[in-house]
This record gives structure tokens, C-alpha cells and sequence, in this order.
């Protein structure tokens, strides 16, 4: 006979947090967001954290290189997709390691000799608009000059003609020694009015640019994922299928972390992966799931996930639970898993971050899920709808729309996640569709961060421990949720002042 879980499958919609009292020195400007990402021991930090608890799914639609860098820089983490070759995927995670940094890896660089068009070609697939001239056209070579596009217009100049002819040669260049540091150099950038300052070895090789750009998104974005060397973290998707030949490779291109990407994690084929990856690669951090209940939880965090996704079927754009009648509503998963949790904690002594994937349609619903227990969210829908995402932006009667797809649609032809038996989808476990266009990441994203920490200070909490420790929550009937509604009839232009 089959076992029957007592307990009613809940979602976020069943729930509101009740305000607690909030203290004089919580206020939205003291919240702390900062979350761990991956396993670490008790009283000690993270070897990775987030600057704000928010990661993108590992979806074609969604996390594309661009995202990846605009969500590092706002503290978050991308996870950028496998379902294309290792090659690619490499190719993706090196564009957002070499995007940003304290020291940049130069990656437009030309030979003296070469035309001016061969440079424009070059500016047009980096997108960078400052050019390292070396000797033999690499970003170690011996630098000559520097060319940017303001040393040169397409229709004033001759594009046949040499670099070496609108390039500032070395001689002219300030330049700085290999040992200098990112505050000396910064302080050059200033001091000097320069825009950019080569770093090289004591025989001329280019070893790095700094920029004075960088300097100020430091500024603007003061809670940056970043590594040692100050470039930005990118996390990377993986399959049970191919990862002995991807993960070396997305590790020589810089990934920070890897996630096994599944419907259904609970599977032996997923623990297997995960202790071939911790025996044969133990410093990379590498995520497992998906699960919805403390049973799989356990299972994966004894296998060796370094932090464990959470959620199945409660994706906007999966149908998983209409096709195969499997999940559990993301409310009731993300509470049993961090009671299993931290269960293991104080049995192990280890704490494996869980991660809040699917289920979160409004803002509010992020801070459900945290104060449930979720140490970060993961999502799609979110995210699909910014600039930034792969989606082709349309225009409709009712203002412009994004494409999004779900991983189990033809569309993706993402196979490998579902293991239906085969080649290929038997059936879709998701579709695809449209969502509304929401503009650029950094403003949409800066304003549900507004919304979780002022949600936080009502809720009398600084810090995220805080909020998962003292957080209390209520059951919702369908009065109370529609009365959580406005109910007069709403103003359809603005109001005039006088």
C-alpha cells in the first residue's frame, strides 16, 4: 500500500508573515543580505557567499552571459546553461570571468599591422572599446600601443589602413610594473586622468589593463559576487550524462561553481555524478538537486552536494505535476528540507545551504521562502522577463512581451534533464510562452531587494539568520488572501496635483 503524507501540500500563497517588533537599529539601510551558497562547517564562513540571496536558473531563456554579469554585479549568482557544447558552455563562462575585474585579461588585441577594420570587427564581437596592440596580436604579447575607438571614425579614416597608423604608441603611455596593486593603480587612474592603465612585466608583455570603469561600477555596485582575483562569479549547469568531459572544462575556463541540473535529483545517477566530481575535482563547489523532502535532502548533502535545490513542478513554466503527477507544493518542500537541514547540521557538524527553486510568482514570495528556511532562491520566470535574458523582446496590443521556454519543452530539446528513456522528449514537462518585458535587471532587481528588506525590518530582522530564526508565519484562508487584494476600482491615469 502506498504511504500517505498527512501533511497538506502548501505553497507560498498559504502563507503571510506576521510583523514583529522592529528594533531602532533595523532599518532598511542596516539589512544585511549576504547568504551563504555552499557548504562550510559550523562557525565558520562560506568559501563562497552572495552579496543578496538571488541565483538564476539553468535555463536557455534565462541565464545567459550577460544576466550572469549583470546579476554578479548586484550580488548574485548565475548558473549558465549546459544544454550546448562543452565548448560553448566554456566559451559563456570565460566572457563573464574576463568581463569585469580589478585586473583584466585583455581580450581585444591586435597586431600593429593589422587594418583598422580587422580592429572593428574585433571591437564589434568583444564589445570593448579599448584595443591592446602587442607584437604578436595576443593578450600576452609585447605591448606597443593601446587604440580605442575614439582614435578612429569608419567614415573618416581609411579601414585599410594600419592600427599602428591611430594607435598611442607605448612611449606615450603611462604604464605600471606587475607589482602594483588594484589601490595604487586606481589611484593612478585618478591622479593621472587616464581611462586605463596597462600593467606589464618587466619585458613589456601585457599582463593586465585596469580601467577607470571599473573603478566606478565598484562604486555603484558595492555588493559585487567577485573572487580573489576580483573577477565576477559564474556558476555553471551540469548533467549526470557528460560531466566527466564537462567539468574539467568548465573549470579551466574559471566556473565558481557547478550544479547538477535534474527534474528529480533523488536518483542514484546524481550521487554517482556528485562523488566522482568531489573525488576527481574537490575544490569546485557543486550544487545537487532537485528534491522536496528532508529524506532526499540527506541523501544528496551525504553524497557530497555542496548546497541542494529545492522544488519540483512549481516552475511557471513546468508541467511536470500535470504530466506525471509528481511534486509537492514549494511551501511544505522548503520547510521539510531545511528541518532536515539543519538536522544534519547538528548531526554532522556541516551546513549544506538549500536553495528555493520555483514557486515564487510575486516579490513577496522570496521572503516566504527565506524565512522558511531557504538560504537562496533560484529563478526563472523572474528573470526571463529582463534585457538580459535570451528571450527575443515582441511587441504586442498590450506592451512588449519576452520569450520564455521551459527546459522540458520541444523548444529546448533538453532531454538529458528527464531521463524519459531515449533520445529525446517523449513528452513536454514544460512550454512555451511569453512573459511581460520588465526592462533592465538592475533597476527591477534593485527593487525587490527594496521590498525584501523592508519586509525584513517589519519583521524585526537584519540579517537573513535572523529572519529564518524569528520569523513567524500564518496560515491564509481564501478570505484573508482576498482580502490582502485592493478592492476599489484603480485610477487609470495619474492623479493631477495641484
Amino acid at each position: 500500500m502506498a504511504q500517505i503524507i498527512a501533511e497538506v501540500s502548501r505553497t507560498f500563497n498559504e502563507f503571510l508573515l506576521l510583523p514583529n517588533r522592529t528594533r531602532t537599529d533595523c532599518s532598511p539601510a542596516t539589512v544585511d543580505l549576504s547568504t551563504p551558497l555552499v557548504r562550510h562547517r559550523v562557525g565558520e564562513r562560506s568559501a563562497i557567499e552572495l552579496g543578496s540571496p538571488f541565483t538564476s536558473a539553468i535555463m536557455q531563456a534565462v541565464s545567459t552571459p550577460e544576466l550572469a554579469i549583470a546579476l554578479a554585479r548586484n550580488g548574485g549568482l548565475s548558473f549558465l546553461h549546459h544544454n550546448q557544447s562543452v565548448q560553448d558552455q566554456a566559451a559563456a563562462v570565460r566572457q563573464v570571468k574576463n568581463f569585469k575585474a580589478g585586473f583584466v585579461t585583455s581580450d581585444t588585441n591586435v597586431r600593429p599591422d593589422d587594418s583598422l577594420s580587422h580592429l572593428v570587427a574585433i571591437m564589434h564581437r568583444t564589445g570593448h572599446s579599448t584595443a591592446a596592440v602587442t607584437d604578436d596580436g595576443t593578450a600576452t604579447g609585447r605591448l606597443l600601443g593601446l587604440v580605442t575607438s575614439r582614435d578612429f571614425h569608419p567614415q573618416r579614416h581609411d579601414l585599410d589602413g594600419p592600427v599602428s597608423g591611430r594607435m598611442t604608441a607605448i612611449a606615450e603611455l603611462p604604464h605600471a610594473a606587475a607589482d602594483i596593486t588594484l589601490s595604487e593603480a586606481n589611484a593612478r587612474l585618478w591622479d593621472q586622468r587616464l581611462d586605463c592603465l596597462p600593467v606589464l612585466d618587466d619585458e613589456g608583455r601585457l599582463q593586465h589593463l585596469v580601467f577607470r570603469s571599473d573603478y566606478a561600477d565598484n562604486k555603484r555596485f558595492p555588493h559585487q559576487a567577485v573572487d580573489s582575483a576580483k573577477r565576477l562569479r559564474v556558476g555553471a549547469g551540469i548533467n549526470t550524462h557528460d560531466y566527466q568531459e564537462r567539468v574539467p572544462a568548465l573549470l579551466e575556463a574559471g566556473a565558481d561553481a557547478l550544479c547538477f541540473d535534474s527534474s528529480d535529483g533523488f536518483s542514484d545517477w546524481q550521487a554517482q555524478a556528485l562523488t566522482w566530481v568531489k573525488k576527481h575535482y574537490p575544490e569546485i563547489p557543486t550544487g545537487g538537486g532537485n528534491v522536496v523532502d528532508g529524506e532526499a535532502f540527506t541523501f544528496l548533502a551525504e553524497a557530497g552536494a555542496d548546497f541542494v535545490k529545492v522544488g519540483v513542478g512549481g516552475g511557471s513554466i513546468c508541467i511536470t505535476r500535470d504530466q506525471k503527477g509528481i511534486g509537492r507544493g514549494q511551501a511544505s518542500a522548503v520547510l521539510d528540507v531545511a528541518a532536515a537541514r539543519d538536522s544534519f547540521r547538528d548531526r554532522t557538524g556541516a551546513y549544506v545551504p538549500i536553495c528555493s527553486d520555483g514557486g515564487l510568482v510575486h516579490d513577496y514570495h522570496v521572503a516566504l521562502a527565506l524565512a522558511m528556511g531557504a538560504d537562496f532562491v533560484m529563478m526563472g520566470r523572474y528573470f526571463a522577463r529582463f534585457d538580459q535574458a535570451a528571450g527575443a523582446k515582441l511587441p504586442t496590443r498590450d506592451g512588449f512581451v519576452k520569450e520564455y521556454w521551459g527546459e522540458g519543452s520541444n523548444r529546448a530539446r533538453n532531454w538529458q534533464r528527464y531521463g524519459q528513456g531515449g533520445e529525446g522528449l517523449i513528452f513536454e514537462e514544460g512550454v512555451d510562452g511569453y512573459v511581460p518585458y520588465a526592462g533592465d535587471l538592475d533597476e527591477g532587481l534593485a527593487l525587490t531587494i527594496a521590498k525584501l528588506k523592508t519586509t525584513m525590518v517589519s519583521c524585526g530582522s537584519a540579517t537573513l539568520p535572523e529572519f529564518q530564526s524569528t520569523a513567524r508565519l500564518t496560515l491564509v484562508s481564501d478570505q484573508s488572501f482576498q482580502e490582502s487584494h485592493a478592492s476599489v476600482t484603480l485610477r487609470d491615469t495619474p492623479a493631477t496635483i495641484a
